[in-house]
């Protein structure tokens, strides 16, 4: 008896599910060149921005940028091999990975805390892993996975909402109680635009904002904690001078950096703010320091990568072969943009600083990794589809 094949596998050429591909279309040069630039100028500005901090702090310039380069050659090789496989395994491998990112979730809540929150699993001698990236990942293969089971019935709210709504509030809350704004923030807004793509109906996202609201208070009352956390990030927002060596202290230097950085920068290397006074140069606010060192015209520059890196993503998604494909490219070419939205929106005052990174910039091992993973499925998409 042959094995029933998904409703969004009809008519699909393909190699045996999970295996390497066999003789496909080349991967997307122009994804590809795109995702290695922003790799190349990532390592260069995080350099740039990260060696007087280590210096300053462990005697060691290489402090950030030695284990950067490290993550980035196995990211790079993880690229590549994911590229190499049949992205169709993921519909196996959705909930597994999504099991694993809740049980990493819930161990780091006894994790020793940093800057007062609980992010970060330590490894002994390999350092720490972010669960929250581990999330990003198996939300979009879930997601992409449930919608492209039952598309067709995406309208209702028994399918098109309804298990979706329990996946997102229950990554949500572990991810609040850490707390991790930016991170729910980020996954909630790639969980609605894969629902939004695949289907759900308009007016259950009207009704979402109302269940947001009540959601708001049930957290108030629910995780106390949580309330002067975020209210200090907000007073902050509104007015960091009130507050200049605390809370506002980082947005002040950061837009101090930007300022002084004018049309061109001052130059590569040769920031001011880096020397300590933006509290996190490597990481959260690296783009005041670009800013600072390029300019207005080097900013627009890495802001145009990631817009292109959208539209290139957007193509790929269109000549997908299946929804599931599209659907998983759509998914991790949002969260590439959306999270380098935020962050620029952080560093400008635009938004509450919520402690958001920039993709393939800032430091940070895990998130380079499943970032280039992630780039990998999507070139294992492209292989597949029309060119």
């Amino acid at each position: 008896m042959k094995k029933k094949k998904l409703p969004d596998e009809q008519n699909v050429h393909r190699a045996p599910e999970g295996t390497l591909l066999g003789r496909q279309h080349p991967m997307d040069l122009p994804f590809l060149i795109l995702v290695l630039i922003l790799v190349a100028a990532g390592l260069i500005v995080l350099f740039s921005a990260s060696y007087a901090v280590g210096m300053y702090r462990r005697g060691d310039p290489y402090t950030y940028i030695r284990p950067q380069l490290l993550f980035a050659g196995i990211g790079l090789c993880a690229m590549y091999v994911a590229s190499r496989i049949d992205y169709h395994i993921y519909h196996k491998l959705a909930w597994p990975i999504l099991g694993v990112a809740l049980i990493l979730l819930a161990l780091v809540l006894v994790m020793p805390e940093y800057n007062g929150c609980k992010r970060w699993i330590v490894l002994p001698g390999l350092g720490t892993l972010q669960p929250s990236e581990i999330a990003k990942f198996a939300v979009v293969l879930v997601f992409s996975h449930m919608i492209a089971l039952n598309h067709p019935q995406m309208g209702s709210f028994r399918v098109g909402v309804l298990p979706f709504a329990i996946v997102l509030g229950t990554v949500a809350v572990l991810m609040l109680l850490e707390p991790h704004l930016s991170g729910t923030l980020l996954i909630l807004g790639i969980g609605a635009v894969l629902m939004f793509v695949g289907g759900t109906g308009l007016r259950w996202f009207a009704m979402a904002g109302a269940g947001g609201v009540a959601a708001i208070g049930a957290a108030v009352v629910l995780m106390p904690d949580l309330v002067p956390y975020a209210m200090d990030r907000f007073s902050s927002w509104l007015d960091p001078f009130a507050d200049p060596l605390g809370d506002g202290h980082q947005t002040i230097q950061s837009l101090y950096a930007i300022g002084s950085g004018g049309a061109v920068g001052l130059g590569l290397g040769n920031s001011r703010q880096k020397h300590l006074f933006v509290p996190e140069p490597q990481n959260d606010f690296i783009f005041s320091i670009l800013c600072e060192e390029m300019g207005f015209v080097g900013a627009c520059l890495v802001l145009l990568l990631f817009v292109l890196l959208l539209l290139r993503g957007m193509t790929i998604a269109t000549r997908a072969p299946d929804k599931f494909g599209a659907l998983l490219v759509v998914g991790f070419t949002i969260q590439v943009t959306l999270q380098a939205v935020l962050n620029v929106a952080v560093v400008t005052n635009t938004i509450p600083n919520t402690g958001i990174s920039l993709p393939f910039f800032s430091s940070g091992g895990t998130s380079l990794v499943m970032l280039l993973g992630e780039m990998g499925v999507i070139l294992s998409v492209s292989r597949h589809g029309t060119q």
